[in-house]
């Protein structure tokens, strides 16, 4: 397992001093580049060879978020390739090795010049192999969300520069930042499942539409057709 060392920076939290959403996000985000950067397989090597991960599905399971000042060890492995789909689990962990969540999350390989998936080499496989781990014991769910019989439109959001990473599309954190304004007042995420079906780019402009149940709230982010960019659900402590 790679892993690195933290503490949690006032930057990173929310009104009440606890680690935001988002900021968990940038850490798991942040360990699997740190991880590849390491290995000499990272962002420089994947735009000389045209390729690039790009992030299918997310979830999450949150045990506690970490206060402002708090230690924490983030750390990650992969643990089965297929194909052109890369297995990942992650884990974060407090000064006293309790962990305050864990993820699993499934990425695809894509060559940049013709946007289409293509197969992992035996010469990354080889790269990444020594630091291969079993996968996190448990059920996760299928990286298909289901979209909701109805929901609410909300505002269109335009996508903006700071919605744009190294891949020049919205980053996969951008979306659930744009999809936790719907989230109703108090209310505790627990868990989180992402699943991103295509890339929106600057200047695109995004249509929200929320559903509500019990402990569990939907968002799809489509284009003006209604055709989803991403689908991000939020659990609440009565959804897990």
């Amino acid at each position: 397992m790679y892993s690195f060392d933290s503490y949690i920076r006032y930057s990173e939290v929310d009104s009440e001093l606890n680690l935001k959403l988002t900021s968990l996000l940038d850490y798991l985000q942040d360990c699997c580049i740190f991880q590849s950067e390491e290995l000499g397989i990272g962002i420089d090597y994947l735009a000389k060879n045209h390729l690039a991960w790009v992030l299918s599905s997310w979830e999450i399971r949150i045990f506690r978020y970490p206060r402002m000042g708090e230690s924490v060890a983030v750390g990650t492995w992969p643990y089965h390739f297929k194909g052109f789909y890369g297995y990942r689990n992650f884990l974060v962990k407090d000064a006293e090795n309790q962990t305050l969540a864990e993820a699993n999350s499934l990425w695809v390989l894509m060559d940049t010049q013709t946007m289409h998936p293509v197969r992992i080499s035996e010469e990354l496989k080889q790269i990444y192999r020594p630091g291969f781990g079993d996968a996190l014991e448990g059920t996760w769910a299928d990286r298909k969300i289901p979209l909701p019989e109805t929901s609410v439109p909300k505002e269109p959001v335009k996508v903006a520069r700071f919605h744009i990473d190294t891949n020049h599309h919205v980053n996969n954190g951008k979306y659930v930042l744009v999809a936790e304004e719907y989230l109703p007042e108090g209310f505790a995420v627990s868990g989180l499942r992402a699943e991103y079906k295509k890339a929106a780019v600057l200047g695109d402009t995004l249509y929200p539409r929320v559903s509500c149940t019990d402990g569990c709230v939907t968002v799809v982010i489509g284009d003006e057709e209604g055709m989803p960019y991403a689908v991000i659900q939020f659990l609440g402590k009565e959804g897990r």
